[in-house]
């Protein structure tokens, strides 16, 4: 009998072509032999055809599964993904929203851990000694998907006799108004900084920064600045850091090799991870783990770039990366050191580059050549 049963969602675009990739180095480093793989429907097609990026049998098959490792997925604005719709669906009230966005609130996956390691040879690092790791806040802030346009009548009104500074917006035209909600809760906050700190202390990192804004969002983040505080009471010889999301996006460019671990809320961590990616060598690169308290899921940061579906052309490191944080979760720790040397080996040697690094390799051959580093260990 297996020891895991793994759900497998390749999502749109590029997708399929890094999965594939994925599961190949997963195979070379022996994983086929403990896990039971189900590939399942999730992304841009199913919502056209469907009229449901995230169908229910994909949530089953979750909700039956150990983890999954999930690929990319094509998004779209409202208006836009309501044209898309096949014509029986259309002006039916469906609206689009992300299904990796209800993944992460449906399963309670609060922690998006983002390593970004420089590995030397790379051609893209801005220097090779960064290692930082980005907490971003998963379920709250303005990702919680509680917005209004046209904004009703008793919102409105409500806002107006409970706020001063909603006093100006009153004769406004509700149809001229939008409104979106940045939602923190004190439970959201503190467990998202214990996980930042706890790793801090396992790892190693002497500093945690909290990336925030509570000179002018000041109750929100005013509220994870004050958690933060107490909160760092409990971790003797690590030193809390306080920078707003602009000054933090310039010192990170400026000189990032003096920071570790850093948080922040799910709108500043998505913005900051970024940045922090691009500095080691870009979103080809950028691995990334939804984590809760019991289940996960694990995908590249990247996006499902259109352009390049079926050219076998794109960087499968950050799918692969991915996969090695999966194992790292599931205790698989000899198995994970494999693949994450495997994939420093070919960096450093240089041989086999894909477009992003300069070079003409297809996603196969990256793959390929990071199966042979395995074989070779």
């Amino acid at each position: 009998m297996k020891k895991y049963k793994i759900a497998v969602l390749p999502g749109d675009g590029i997708g399929i072509d890094v999965t594939n990739a994925a599961m190949k180095v997963l195979d070379t480093v022996g994983f086929s032999d403990v896990v039971e793989y189900t590939w399942g429907d999730i992304g841009w097609e199913f919502w056209k055809t469907e009229g449901n990026p995230l169908p229910d049998r994909t949530i089953e098959l979750l909700k039956n599964s150990d983890c999954c490792l999930f690929s990319a997925i094509t998004s779209k604005p409202k208006e836009e993904a309501q044209k898309e719709l096949v014509p029986e669906l259309q002006k039916k009230g469906i609206v689009y929203s992300s299904p990796i966005v209800k993944l992460r609130q449906l399963f309670d996956l609060y922690v998006n851990l983002r390593p970004c390691k420089a590995y030397p040879g790379n051609p893209l690092n801005f220097r090779d000694d960064l290692d930082l790791v980005v907490f971003r806040e998963n379920t709250e802030g303005l990702y919680v998907g509680i917005e209004f346009h046209p904004v009703p009548e008793d919102v409105m009104n409500c806002l107006v006799e409970n706020h001063p500074k909603a006093k100006r917006f009153a004769e406004t035209d509700l149809n001229d108004i939008a409104i979106s909600t940045r939602i923190f809760t004190r439970k959201g906050v503190q467990r998202i900084l214990k996980a930042s700190m706890d790793y801090a202390k396992e790892f190693d990192y002497p500093t945690v920064t909290v990336v925030e804004k509570p000179n002018v969002i000041r109750e929100t983040s005013g509220l994870m600045i004050r958690e933060a505080r107490k909160l760092i009471q409990n971790y003797d010889g690590k030193e809390l850091w306080e920078t707003n999301i602009d000054a933090m996006c310039m010192w990170l460019v400026k000189n990032p090799q003096n920071y570790g671990v850093l948080v922040a809320s799910n709108m500043f961590g998505d913005i900051v991870s970024d940045l922090c990616a691009q500095l080691v060598g870009g979103l080809g690169f950028a691995c990334s783990g939804n984590i809760g308290e019991s289940f996960a899921v694990f995908e590249p940061s990247h996006g499902s770039a259109p352009k390049y579906v079926g050219q076998n052309k794109v960087n499968p490191i950050a799918q692969i990366l991915s996969a090695k944080m999966m194992l790292d979760w599931l205790g698989e720790k000899e198995m994970s050191n494999k693949i994450e040397d495997a994939v420093a080996a070919v960096i450093a040697e240089g041989k086999v580059r894909t477009y992003d690094m300069g070079g003409t390799s297809t996603t196969t051959e990256m793959a390929d050549a990071i199966c042979e580093k395995i074989k070779g260990m």
